[in-house]
């Protein structure tokens, strides 16, 4: 909250703007969502009353019998705190009124709910021509509203527009120190510099993060000539699904937001566009424990997988779009691209375990063994293979009938044993790159043919030093390297962990399309309750308020003392569940499982046909690898010179 007012504040200074200055405040309100009053920490009640928006005793559970849905709260406030809980007031500071409106739902009805309350209920009051959706948990930069606003007042045809979101590093990016965060860090980062530039240079981003993101109003809204179609209707469908909607349906309303962009760009007679604007950025906490990862990326890898064939599937919705040709070719770029990657995910559980497979049993040839003529590597590999098959077994049966909460410490051991396992494959590669080009100056070629003629240097070393060198030049010139340096092996751990223990949660957890929370039913009775009456000539309302000035000043001193009191948090008690395997989890399982038989199957004397098969299968892998990352990296080159021609950036 303390963000978005210094935001406030950052428009108001803006006095030379012909659309913001001394008096923009009014332009804008704050419209809060609370989404559940039972569910709301007590904290948020305290917070809002010390700012003179929420006073505790006004809400009443029913009116004329019907139960009340959600009681609204407005207000303009002078009054900001800081993270330190310190009250300023905007009389004796630089910080101007806001404008705020505090919806408080009587019922958790989740996240959907609470957007069709802000769009439907409040977006036709308000009229806005932008608006910005900020989660819990995610503090703006202090000029960040304003950049993003300024995307859409520069470019009429922009519907959408993200900024960067960091993750929270604390003092001394202290929280870098936690290797979950670092590798979160490092994802956070490329994906700001790799793939969202190229989405927006295409025009289309996948994800418009709802944790900080930002609309058009106009652009969501149904056209007159098609009033039963449009965005907001595509994305509200997920609220209550209808009783025919199957696991494909349920799954990809998990990532509600993917769908509401795909919507914009293909909506019929427009051609919407969305950016990505780098200049405005935003921190959020991320999971900082290998539980709350493991849950978070659940909802966040089963939605983005069934988004993306939903995007696939109905990509001929472009064609009724009125975007010009050339975008048009841009997004058939973009769909062979979605196509590649969705393949890759599919079969990542293969992929890794061919990688690690293939490079480690090549140490157990005789005269390859770093560790001189003993069993040593062929020992080394027997045992982690078998660890290895028999950890993915546990992270299936984990994931079949536990929460993570409820498996801590062996998730967090598969972990371990995984990053292990990459520090392995990674020595294995350059030991195996050593022995060829050695060997080959040994035969007499030079040290340049010696290089570029081992399979091994072609294979794995070239493909992947290219892949993650573009990650380094693309940091160097956003100016950003400082992550490849904290980050980047913790990331590099991660690697194989993301595949067999999030993805494999993933998929076994296709059933459970839930978000964290549970919908209540129970209507709550502490309230006091609303009486009107009514004949021809008036009407009246008995309404039970406090008006004591006694009572009003305790309540408020009350809410004052609370909010800078410490509370400990409330450990929930394991979720068990009886889980159902899927058939898509089947299919899954079996076209990994026959992937890898068909290229590690050997017979007797053929082990000549298993070399030619691993290196063509590492070949293919890998070098897709780095042209996927190659396409990236082109259209975030792409995007900073737009940024330098635009006058964006400067250097």
């Amino acid at each position: 909250m303390h963000g978005i007012i210094k935001n406030i504040r950052h428009l108001v200074s803006r006095t030379n703007s012909k659309t913001w200055g001394e008096r923009s405040w009014e332009k804008v309100v704050v419209c809060i969502v609370a989404d559940g009053r039972k569910k709301c920490n007590e904290k948020v009640y305290d917070y809002l009353a010390a700012m003179g928006v929420y006073q505790e005793g006004i809400a009443k559970r029913e009116v004329n019998g019907k139960p009340v849905a959600a009681h609204v709260y407005e207000y303009t406030t002078q009054i900001t705190i800081d993270p330190s809980m310190k009250i300023v007031q905007s009389k004796t500071s630089d910080y101007a009124p806001v404008q705020m409106m505090f919806c408080l739902k009587e019922q958790n009805a989740k996240k959907l709910n609470s957007h069709r309350w802000f769009f439907n209920a409040f977006g036709p009051i308000i009229n806005p021509r932008v608006c910005i959706l900020l989660d819990v948990g995610t503090r703006p930069g202090p000029t960040s509203i304003y950049q993003l606003w300024k995307v859409f007042d520069l470019n009429s045809n922009v519907a959408g527009a993200c900024g960067e979101i960091k993750p929270v590093k604390g003092p001394a990016a202290k929280n870098l120190l936690n290797p979950l965060v670092a590798a979160q860090n490092f994802e956070y980062k490329m994906n700001n510099i790799l793939d969202k530039p190229l989405e927006s240079v295409i025009g289309y981003i996948s994800v418009l993060p709802g944790a900080f993101s930002a609309y058009r109003y106009r652009a969501l809204l149904t056209s007159p000539e098609t009033p039963s179609e449009g965005p907001l209707i595509s994305y509200f469908k997920g609220e209550k699904p209808s009783a025919d909607s199957g696991i494909f349906d349920a799954n990809m309303y998990l990532a509600e937001d993917r769908i509401l962009c795909f919507e914009l760009v293909a909506k019929r007679n427009y051609a919407w566009t969305l950016r990505y604007v780098k200049a405005a950025w935003a921190e959020t906490d991320v999971p900082d424990t290998v539980p709350e990862l493991v849950s978070q990326r659940r909802r966040w890898l089963n939605g983005t997988f069934f988004v993306a064939l939903f995007s696939i599937f109905h990509f001929g919705k472009i064609y009724r779009s009125d975007h010009a040709v050339w975008r048009k070719i841009l997004f058939h770029l973009q769909l062979v691209y979605n196509v590649m990657s969705i393949l890759f995910s599919w079969f990542a559980l293969a992929n890794v375990y061919l990688t690690f497979y293939i490079i480690a049993n090549s140490l157990t040839i005789p005269g390859n063994s770093p560790f001189g003529e003993n069993s040593v590597a062929k020992v080394l590999f027997v045992i982690l293979n078998y660890s290895y098959q028999f950890l993915v077994i546990t992270m299936f049966v984990l994931s079949l009938g536990n929460r993570p909460s409820g498996s801590k410490l062996l998730y967090t051991a598969a972990m371990i044993f995984f990053a292990v396992l990459m520090f392995y494959m990674t020595f294995c590669a350059f030991w195996l790159t050593k022995l060829g080009i050695s060997a080959a100056i040994a035969s007499g070629a030079t040290n340049f043919q010696a290089i570029m003629n081992n399979p091994t240097f072609r294979t794995v070393i070239l493909s992947l030093a290219s892949t993650y060198g573009m990650y380094l030049i693309g940091s160097i010139l956003y100016l950003e390297p400082w992550h490849m340096v904290t980050s980047f092996l913790q990331y590099l751990c991660m690697i194989p962990s993301y595949i067999n223990v999030l993805n494999v949660y993933a998929f076994c957890n296709t059933h459970d399309v839930s978000w964290g929370t549970k919908g209540e039913s129970l209507e709550n009775m502490d309230l006091g309750a609303v009486k009107a009456s009514s004949n021809a000539k008036s009407a009246e309302v008995t309404v039970t308020v406090p008006t004591e000035a006694k009572d009003i000043d305790e309540s408020y001193q009350k809410a004052l003392d609370a909010l800078v009191e410490k509370t400990e948090e409330e450990e929930s008690a394991p979720d068990p569940k009886t889980a159902r395997l899927l058939p898509l989890v089947i299919f899954w399982c079996a076209s990994n499982a026959l992937l890898a038989g068909i290229v590690t199957y050997s017979g007797e004397e053929k082990t000549e046909t298993y070399d030619q098969r691993s290196q063509i299968y590492l070949s293919i892998v890998l070098w897709s690898v780095a042209f996927l990352s190659a396409f990236r990296f082109i259209g975030s080159v792409i995007y900073l010179v737009l940024r330098l021609i635009s006058g964006e950036l400067r250097w």
